[in-house]
C-alpha cells in the first residue's frame, strides 16, 4: 500500500436486533469510523490519496498483503494461492489465482454471480497504462513489465488502449493463472502487488460506470470484505458485509507473537470475517470534533488527533483516565509513512531549478524552518525529525544516515546572503538576487493542523527575512494542484510499505505522479533503477544512501517528519491490532453489541 496523505481517525451506532451466528457479518455490529481529510472516490486505479484507499483496501482485494498479526511484517496471499513461481533469470512470475473469490452482486452481472479470474487482473493493470485514465499510478507498472512502454507508445497518439491487444508482460494463461514477465529482475515488484491500486476489477463494471476518463469513483464493485452502501461526498461512507465474501478465518497466532497480537487472536480465534455488518464513516476534518465524538461513545476507535495527544496521554505516554477506567485500550506504533515533508516545484522560476542560487534558496528555507517546534507544538510530542526519506518502521531505513538539513536559522541567513537574496528595499523581507520580490506561497488546508503548521512556517521565514503566503484550497484540490505542477510549495505525506516506493518520491520519470517536486537528476534515476535489481540487501541500503545524499543536496524536498500513532478503542472491540502497513482494520475486528449498546 502507498498513498498520499494530509490522520485516519475511526467510529458506531446502537445496534438492534438478534445477534447472527458467529460465523457469518452480523448487521447488528455497527461500526462507525472517521477520516479526516475528503475522499477523491473509490476507483482503485485512479485513486492515490490514503483516504480513498482506506475506503478502497475494504472493497477491493490485491493479490497479496501483510500478514495482521506477525511482526516483523510479512507478505502472504489474499487473492492468490501462494506466493509467485519465478523463473531462474527472476523475470518470469507465474501466480494461480484462488478459485471461488466473487465479486459483489451489481446490476451489471444480470443475476450471475461473478467470478474473479485472472483476466480480471490483466485488465486492472492495463488500466493503469491507458493514457485516456490519467491515472496518478502508472509508475508501478511503466518501464517494469514487458510490452508495456511499448503499449503506451502505441496508444498515445489516439489517448486510448486497446484492451483487446496482448501484452508480453501481463497475461492470463487460463482462467486462474495470470502471467508477469518483468522487464529485468525487480526485487521490489512483490510489494507492488500488495497495492489497491493493483486490485482487480470486472471490466463490465468500468464500462458500465465508467466516466469520460474511464473512472468510475462512485461505483466500486470489489470481492473484499464489504461493499459500498451509500456515499455522500466529503461527508459519510457506508460499507456493507458482502455477502459474496468468502469463507475466511482470523488468521493464525504467528511464532514469537507479541503481547497485542496474542490479545487479538485470543478474541477472534476461528471467527469467520468479517464478523461486522456495516461500517460507518463520517469525514470529520477538525481534531475536537474526532475527539470529542469518541468521548460521547459515538466512536468505537479513534487515532488520537495529534495536536490533542495530551488530552488523551500524560508525559509518559500512558492513557490518561477517564479513559483507562473506562476500560478504553492504547495501541502505539510509528507510522509507515514521511509526514509533513515540504517539497518545491523544481519548475517553478522562484524556488526551483538547479543554478547554486535556487539550491542555496531551497537549503536556507529548509535550514530556517523548524520541524521539532512542529512536533512540539502540532503534534504534541508524537513523533520525531526525519533523517532520510524512508522511515524506521520500513525495511530499507539505514540504521544512522542522517540526511536532514539541520535547524540552522544563521546559517540560513548567511546563505542567502552570499547568493544575492538580500533586503535592499529596508522592509524585513528579502528579494531576489536580481531585485525582485520573494515571496514564497504555500498550499494549505482549512484545518486546525494546518493552522498551526502555517503559523509556524510564518515565524520560521520571517526569522530568515523571507515572506511566505499560503493558497488555501480543500486537501484534494491542493493534490489535483501538485500533481499539475501548479503549486509552489506543498507540505504532504507519503505511506507506504516498501523503501522502494519513499525513494519514488524523487525518481525523475514519476513527475506529477509520486514525485511532485518534478525533480530530475540523471545519477539518482539511475540508482534508484539499480536499487530494484539489486537482490543484496546491503546493496539496496548503499544505494538508498547515496539516493538520500543526492537529495540532500540538491534540496527539492525535506523537513519531514515520522510521527507515532495512537489509537484508542472502547472495550466492545475485540481483535484490533495495530499495524502501520494497514489502512483500516474492519474485516479482522469484532463488536460486543450487548457492551457496546450499554456503553460499558
Amino acid at each position: 500500500m502507498r498513498a498520499l496523505v494530509a490522520a485516519a481517525c475511526m467510529a458506531v451506532a446502537t445496534a438492534v436486533g438478534a445477534q447472527a451466528p458467529a460465523n457469518r457479518a452480523d448487521p447488528a455490529k455497527v461500526l462507525r469510523v472517521a477520516i479526516p481529510i475528503a475522499e477523491t472516490g473509490f476507483d482503485p486505479q485512479a485513486s492515490q490519496d490514503f483516504y480513498s484507499n482506506t475506503i478502497n483496501s475494504a472493497i477491493f482485494e490485491p493479490l497479496y498483503e501483510y500478514d495482521y498479526l506477525a511482526r516483523p511484517h510479512k507478505v502472504i496471499p489474499r487473492v492468490a494461492e501462494a506466493l509467485p513461481e519465478i523463473s531462474a533469470d527472476g523475470t518470469t512470475w507465474k501466480i494461480r489465482i484462488r478459485k471461488g473469490v466473487h465479486f459483489a452482486d451489481d446490476p451489471v452481472f444480470k443475476g450471475v454471480k461473478r467470478e474473479l479470474t485472472a483476466h480480471d487482473f490483466v485488465y486492472a493493470m492495463k488500466r493503469l497504462i491507458d493514457p485516456k485514465m490519467r491515472s496518478p499510478n502508472v509508475f508501478l507498472l511503466r518501464g517494469r513489465l514487458a510490452g508495456v512502454d511499448d503499449a503506451m507508445a502505441k496508444a498515445k497518439p489516439s489517448g486510448r488502449l486497446d484492451y483487446d491487444a496482448p501484452i508480453e508482460g501481463v497475461r492470463a494463461l487460463d482462467r486462474y493463472t495470470l502471467q508477469l514477465k518483468l522487464t529485468e529482475p525487480d526485487y521490489a515488484f512483490l510489494d507492488t502487488l500488495t497495492s489497491t491500486q493493483t486490485a482487480p476489477v470486472a471490466r463490465e463494471v468500468i464500462e458500465a460506470y465508467g466516466d469520460a476518463s474511464g473512472w468510475a469513483m462512485g461505483n466500486p464493485v470489489g470481492t473484499g470484505a464489504f461493499r459500498l452502501s451509500e456515499w455522500r461526498r466529503g461527508q459519510r461512507i457506508v460499507l456493507e458485509a458482502n455477502a459474496n465474501y468468502r469463507e475466511e478465518t482470523f488468521p493464525a497466532l504467528p511464532v514469537n507473537a507479541d503481547a497485542d497480537a496474542r490479545a487479538a487472536h485470543a478474541a477472534m480465534k476461528g471467527k469467520r470475517l468479517p464478523q461486522v455488518g456495516r461500517v460507518e464513516v463520517s469525514v470529520l476534518e477538525e481534531s475536537n470534533p474526532r475527539l470529542l465524538a469518541f468521548n460521547s461513545r459515538e466512536l468505537d476507535m479513534v487515532d488520537v488527533p495529534r495536536d490533542l495527544a495530551t488530552r488523551a496521554l500524560d508525559d509518559a505516554n500512558r492513557l490518561r483516565q477517564p479513559y483507562a477506567g473506562e476500560g478504553v485500550t492504547l495501541q502505539r506504533a510509528p507510522e509507515a509513512g514521511l509526514a509533513f515533508f515540504a517539497y518545491f516545484n523544481m519548475n517553478d522560476p522562484v524556488v526551483g531549478g538547479y543554478t547554486p542560487d535556487k539550491v542555496a534558496l531551497r537549503r536556507a528555507v529548509l535550514m530556517g524552518y523548524d520541524p521539532a517546534e512542529l512536533i512540539k507544538v502540532g503534534l504534541q510530542g508524537q513523533g520525531t525529525v526525519a533523517t532520510q526519506p524512508i522511515p524506521p518502521e520500513v525495511p530499507g531505513h539505514v540504521a544512522g544516515l542522517r540526511s536532514s538539513t539541520p535547524h540552522d536559522p544563521a546559517l540560513a541567513r548567511a546563505l542567502l546572503d552570499k547568493f544575492g537574496y538580500q533586503d535592499r528595499d529596508g522592509d524585513g523581507f528579502r528579494e531576489r538576487p536580481d531585485g525582485r520580490p520573494l515571496t514564497l506561497t504555500m498550499g494549505s488546508a482549512p484545518t486546525g493542523e494546518n493552522r498551526i503548521r502555517d503559523e509556524l512556517w510564518q515565524k520560521n521565514m520571517r526569522a530568515i527575512g523571507v515572506r511566505i503566503e499560503f493558497l488555501q484550497q480543500k486537501w484534494p484540490d491542493l493534490l489535483k494542484m501538485a500533481r499539475a505542477g501548479q503549486l509552489q510549495m506543498w507540505m504532504v505525506g507519503w505511506t507506504a510499505t516498501s523503501a522502494d516506493s519513499f525513494m519514488q518520491l524523487a525518481y525523475g520519470p514519476n513527475g506529477g505522479e509520486t514525485n511532485m517536486s518534478f525533480f530530475r537528476n540523471a545519477e539518482y534515476d539511475d540508482l534508484f533503477r539499480r536499487s530494484r535489481r539489486a537482490k543484496d540487501v546491503a546493496e539496496r541500503d548503499r544505494l538508498y544512501a547515496r539516493m538520500t545524499e543526492i537529495v540532500a543536496a540538491y534540496a527539492p524536498m525535506g523537513g519531514g517528519i515520522y510521527r507515532i500513532e495512537n489509537t484508542l478503542a472502547r472495550p466492545w472491540v475485540h481483535g484490533y491490532r495495530k499495524d502501520s502497513f494497514r489502512s483500516q482494520p474492519w474485516r479482522f475486528v469484532d463488536i460486543d453489541v450487548a457492551r457496546q449498546k450499554s456503553g460499558k
